[in-house]
C-alpha cells in the first residue's frame, strides 16, 4: 500500500557483476596493466579532457582509483626499497667490498620484493573501504574495447532483453526499466534493440529511468558507435517514456548532463530524457545530508532509497506505486540548469 491505492510490483535484476569480478581475479599486477590500458584509452582519445570539461566530479571519481593504486604502489616501492637497504646495512654490505657480491644482493632484491608485494597484497584486501580495484576493475570494463559492449555483456543484455519482452506481453499497467550509474547505457543499449525489434499491440506503457548516470563516459569513447545509435533513437520515441535524475551533490555522476545531447546525438523532434534533479540538498533533511555529504560512493546510491523529505522523485513510489512514470511526470518541466551542448570528439553512429 502506497498512499491510499494497493499496488504490486515484480522485480527482475540484469547481473552482470560476475563478468567484472573476473577481471577482478586476475591479480595485483594484472590490474596495474588495466590500469595503464584505461588511462590510455581516455587520455589517448582526448576523452579525458572532454569529460572534464562537462563535469569534474565524476572525473575526480574515475581519477581516484588510478591516483589510489599508483600511490600504493610509491608507498610498496619505498617499502621495497627502504627494506633492500635495510638488508644491505645490516649484513655490512654498504662499506664493505663485498658490496657487488651477486648472492647477497639477489638476497636484498628479493627481501625488498617480498614486502613491496605484501603491502601491495594487504592494500588490496582492504578494498572494500578504499575501492580502488573496485573502481579500477569497473571503468577497465567498460573502456577495455574502446566504449563497444564486450560479447559476454551483450549475451547477458540479450538474454534479459527477453526478459522484459516477457513483461511486455504480461498483465501488467507498466514496465519500468530502471538503469543506475553504469547501468543507465546499458538499459539504453536493452531497450533500442527491443523496440527496433518491436512491440507487442497491447502492451503496458513502458517506462525507463535513469539514475546518477555516467553515460559519458562510455558515448565520448571512439569506438562506442552502438551506444550513440542508440542514444539518438531512443530519445526520438514516443513509445515510452525517459525521465533521467540526477543531482548535483552526487560528485559520480554527470549531474543534469542531458546523455543524448551532451553525446552529441540528439535526433530533430527529440523527446527524451527528462532531465530532473533529485535535490538532496531538498529532499534530504540538513541532518541526514551532513551524514552523507562527504560519503560520495554512498550518496551515488541515494537514487535507489529512501528520502525523510521526498519531492516529486521518490524511488519507492515510482518503482511499486500505482501511479506510471508518464502520468507522474507528465506536467513536470525539465530542470532550468540541464546541460545540452555538445561535448563528444566522436559522435558517429556506424563503426
Amino acid at each position: 500500500m502506497i498512499g491510499a491505492r494497493a499496488s504490486s510490483a515484480d522485480f527482475d535484476v540484469l547481473v552482470w557483476s560476475d563478468l567484472v569480478k573476473s577481471s577482478m581475479d586476475q591479480g595485483i599486477f594484472a590490474t596495474y596493466l588495466q590500469l595503464g590500458r584505461t588511462a590510455w584509452a581516455y587520455v589517448g582519445s582526448g576523452a579525458l579532457f572532454r569529460l572534464m570539461r562537462l563535469r569534474k566530479g565524476p572525473m575526480i571519481a574515475a581519477l581516484y582509483p588510478i591516483l589510489a593504486l599508483l600511490l600504493q604502489l610509491a608507498v610498496a616501492g619505498g617499502l621495497a626499497g627502504a627494506a633492500f637497504w635495510a638488508f644491505m646495512a645490516a649484513t655490512g654490505l654498504i662499506d664493505s667490498a663485498d658490496t657487488l657480491l651477486f648472492s647477497r644482493g639477489m638476497a636484498a632484491l628479493l627481501l625488498g620484493a617480498a614486502m613491496g608485494y605484501g603491502l601491495l597484497r594487504l592494500f588490496r584486501r582492504f578494498d572494500r573501504k578504499l575501492f580502488a580495484y573496485y573502481l579500477m576493475h569497473d571503468f577497465a570494463f567498460t573502456a577495455q574495447a574502446g566504449g563497444a559492449i564486450p560479447p559476454a555483456l551483450d549475451a547477458r543484455m540479450r538474454q534479459f532483453r527477453g526478459t522484459i519482452r516477457a513483461a511486455m506481453n504480461g498483465a501488467y499497467d507498466e514496465v519500468l526499466v530502471v538503469g543506475h550509474s553504469s547501468g543507465a547505457h546499458l538499459a539504453v543499449s536493452v531497450l533500442a534493440d527491443m523496440i527496433r525489434a518491436g512491440l507487442p499491440e497491447n502492451r503496458p506503457a513502458l517506462a525507463f529511468l535513469s539514475l546518477g548516470h555516467v553515460v559519458p563516459m562510455v558515448s565520448f569513447l571512439p569506438h562506442a558507435h552502438r551506444l550513440r545509435a542508440d542514444l539518438h533513437y531512443l530519445a526520438a520515441r514516443d513509445d515510452l517514456t525517459w525521465v533521467d535524475v540526477t543531482a548535483p551533490g552526487d560528485g559520480c555522476a554527470f549531474a543534469l548532463c542531458d546523455p543524448v545531447s551532451v553525446s552529441g546525438v540528439a535526433p530533430k523532434g527529440k523527446l527524451w530524457p527528462l532531465v530532473i534533479s533529485a535535490a538532496f540538498t531538498q529532499t534530504l533533511s540538513p541532518k541526514r545530508w551532513r551524514a552523507l555529504r562527504w560519503r560520495f560512493f554512498r550518496l551515488h546510491f541515494q537514487y535507489l532509497c529512501a528520502f525523510d523529505r521526498p519531492g516529486d522523485y521518490d524511488y519507492f513510489c515510482i518503482s511499486a506505486g500505482a501511479q506510471t512514470l508518464a502520468a507522474r511526470y507528465k506536467a513536470r518541466k525539465p530542470s532550468a540548469s540541464r546541460i545540452e551542448t555538445p561535448r563528444s570528439g566522436f559522435c558517429g553512429m556506424v563503426p
